[in-house]
């Protein structure tokens, strides 16, 4: 008998009554959201994080001195994400 408490079960004993094996869901359609919208909220917050490491000395001194570059850099990488996803190759739509 072996250590093991668990008998061996196949795939057909693992699935639940009324349920589909796992992987053999129906699709599902994606979501439909605005690229833009998405890169102005997260560029938005970056400068949102910005300001708040601009106020509170705390945020800013010490090992701390890098988090208001972070924030810059953020910033930067949105504005490029909204060149780039106004320019349309960032919307996915030939995909």
């Amino acid at each position: 008998m072996p250590d093991d408490p668990t008998p061996d079960r196949s795939d057909e004993d693992r699935t639940m009554p009324g349920r589909p094996p796992l992987g053999d869901a129906a699709p599902t359609a994606p979501l439909t959201v605005s690229t833009l919208k998405i890169v102005a909220l997260g560029t938005g917050l970056w400068a949102l994080a910005l300001v708040v490491t601009l106020l509170v000395p705390d945020l800013r001194t010490g090992e701390r001195s890098w988090w208001p570059w972070a924030c810059v850099t953020g910033i930067a990488l949105g504005a490029f994400a909204w060149w780039y996803v106004r320019r349309g190759r960032g919307n996915a739509v030939g995909a």
